[in-house]
């Protein structure tokens, strides 16, 4: 119940939000100030009706589903790569649909990879204290996902996948010794996937002097302070953002917490921030009270997931991080995110009877 008041909580904060970050700019695009307000609400509808379903199912259907699922998704992720199958949103070949109508397989990914790599590991439990078996082959199958994620390219939600499988591999027992090469072995990787990107080392510079380049690749993150400065503890009153006046670019999806900010100030701000807390503390709770370490790797990987995705993005709008195209979850406009994210705490709901 306390997971259910939560999720009802940030959804509704969010599909005000969404209103009213985007009101200025669905209004000067379509006519309709409640163009993304709407159909915001109709995946909120979706989403929670998955996540419904999802907490009725008998959960052997976690496990007997984790490895087909993982490659049904695989084979979506090679398919939006092709040129004509794939659509092009962002710079990033993310997307399988007709026009409005599509979804993001990335996303969907990063669920069948916590239900395999819970399936693996918690198969191979008295093995995971060895490289083999406890790292080698779980960064395999996560790598081959993330490697995908990249050719399209999405570096966000690839950082996110590997995050989870990280907290799921350290949950399993993992020895701390390879748990420290992993982190190193990220830590070069990410460095090298900077370089090879001329636009990513700009994202790295801008997040050190985002005024070195105000008009470019600094613009978002200035825009970004330049809402929540003003919020100060009460906020300019909801509705009354500046910054959402195209002026912060992606105000309604991955900045959506500036305007937040910006309207609803530190209090609003810091309610969010404490709802996250709280669900957080519950999935673990539910992670730790599970019947079986199959149950329990879950539980803590979809914990783990929304939890980096939302420290993620509450830092890039802060200039805490890089900027990096990441959404937060409940809150920002997107179909594909909100419902994966919504049947992921179904999950969460499903194993929450052990906790009784």
């Amino acid at each position: 119940m306390v997971i259910i008041i939560i999720i009802l909580l940030l959804l509704t904060i969010g599909v005000i939000m969404v209103y009213s970050a985007s009101a200025a700019y669905s209004h000067h695009k379509f006519g309709d100030s409640f163009f993304y307000a709407k159909r915001q609400m109709l995946f909120a509808a979706l989403g929670v009706f998955l996540m419904w379903v999802v907490s009725r199912m008998d959960p052997a259907l976690f496990y007997r589903w984790a490895k087909p699922g993982l490659i049904i998704c695989f084979f979506l992720l090679v398919l939006v790569l092709i040129p004509g199958v794939g659509m092009v949103r962002g710079g990033a070949r993310s997307w399988l649909g007709i026009g409005a109508f599509s979804i993001q397989p990335s996303e969907f990914t990063k669920l069948a990879v916590i239900l395999f790599l819970a399936r693996y590991l918690s198969d191979h439990a008295r093995q995971t204290v060895t490289f083999t078996r406890g790292m080698l082959y779980p960064l395999i199958y996560s790598g081959a996902a993330f490697a995908l994620i990249m050719l399209q390219p999405d570096l966000g939600t690839g950082t996110v996948l590997m995050g989870t499988a990280a907290v799921l591999i350290y949950t399993a027992g993992a020895r701390m010794k390879y748990l420290f090469s992993l982190c190193m072995a990220g830590a070069v990787g990410f460095a090298g996937l900077v370089l090879a990107a001329p636009y990513r080392i700009k994202r790295i510079t801008a997040f050190l002097d985002p005024w070195e380049d105000p008009l470019g690749a600094g613009y978002q993150v200035i825009q970004s302070l330049f809402a929540i400065g003003p919020g100060g503890l009460m906020g300019l009153g909801f509705g009354l953002s500046r910054q959402k006046h195209l002026y912060l670019p992606e105000p309604h999806t991955d900045f959506i917490f500036s305007i937040l900010a910006e309207e609803l100030g530190f209090l609003g701000a810091g309610t969010v921030i404490v709802l996250f807390a709280l669900l957080v503390w519950r999935g673990l709770r539910v992670a730790i009270m599970a019947p079986d370490q199959f149950h329990s790797l879950i539980a803590a990987g979809v914990t783990g997931m929304i939890v980096i995705q939302a420290v993620i993005n509450i830092g890039v709008v802060t200039g805490a991080f890089p900027v990096t195209g990441i959404t937060l979850p409940f809150l920002s406009y997107g179909g594909s995110s909100l419902t994966l994210t919504l049947a992921a705490v179904g999950i969460l709901l499903n194993l929450s009877r052990y906790t009784d």
